[in-house]
């Protein structure tokens, strides 16, 4: 079972990028599976730095192009992005003090943030550079 699923009201009909943020999610599922596995030799801060590398390159991408396209909203969007990372740090911080992962609760932050920001941030963004 996926950690997380795609779902339509995620698209923003620019197709290029809701491949990325499927990708995104599909990484996120992958990754997991791979967690998931018995005698899997990937920790859950393994998984968890995984995400956050993958997450914060296409992060990186994002606000670039915002900066050269003089987007008004940046440092919005950008302080949005930030606190997808400071979460995932956090949770990682987490895992490594008290050796626990609660998978259901991670799933559902990650979930409930990509569809917020995809839904609000990123189709104003993609909306403003057509």
């Amino acid at each position: 079972m996926p950690l997380l699923e795609w779902k339509d009201e995620f698209a923003l009909g620019v197709p290029s990028v809701d491949h990325e943020h499927q990708e995104l999610i599909e990484l996120v599922n992958e990754t997991y599976e791979h967690l998931s596995r018995e005698g899997s030799e990937f920790t859950v801060v393994d998984f968890l730095g995984e995400i956050y590398a993958k997450i914060s390159a296409h992060f990186a991408l994002e606000e670039r192009m915002m900066c050269e396209q003089s987007y008004d909203q940046y440092l919005d969007h950008k302080a949005d992005h930030e606190r997808l990372l400071d979460e995932i740090r956090d949770i990682m911080d987490y895992v490594e003090d008290e050796s626990e992962f609660d998978e259901e609760t991670f799933a559902t932050k990650l979930g409930n943030w990509f569809s917020e920001h995809f839904k609000t941030k990123d189709a104003r963004l993609h909306r403003s550079l057509r």
